[in-house]
């Protein structure tokens, strides 16, 4: 049994309403607060259908952390205080120059970090840690 062609009507006005609120970008392309949501109401035949869209949340706003100082810290704890602070994007490189990959975290010791700690970064922002052996 076939279904009736309204409600493959529907189905494409809702979809085609939904990617339309989605390219919109939420803020109705003049740069004012979206509505708590888009209603549209669609007339097939003697039947009204109503369809809401929920606006897409903004996050556009740059979250901001502070880098805590972590040198002289195990590798390890190091990389466990930078992503506690949200900061994710780390790198890390072998300090004395040998190109030596840092396998085990936790026999390095953090020499230097190329962003200062207490300067206030989007919290994407990628950061490098140097380290040496411990003991070296």
């Amino acid at each position: 049994m076939s279904q009736p062609k309204w409600v493959w009507v529907v189905g494409v006005v809702a979809a085609v309403v939904v990617v339309g609120a989605l390219a919109d970008g939420g803020d109705g392309g003049d740069g004012t607060a979206p509505p708590a949501a888009t209603d549209t109401t669609q007339m097939i035949g003697d039947a009204t259908y109503t369809t809401s869209v929920a606006p897409k949340p903004q996050t556009d706003v740059a979250k901001t952390c502070t880098v805590p100082d972590v040198v002289g810290m195990i590798h390890q704890s190091a990389q466990d205080t930078m992503q506690a602070a949200g900061l994710y994007r780390l790198r890390e490189e072998d300090a004395t120059g040998q190109g030596r990959v840092l396998v085990v975290d936790r026999n390095w010791t953090t020499t230097a970090q190329d962003v200062a700690a207490g300067q206030v970064v989007p919290c994407d922002t990628e950061i490098t840690l140097l380290a040496k052996k411990t003991g070296e």
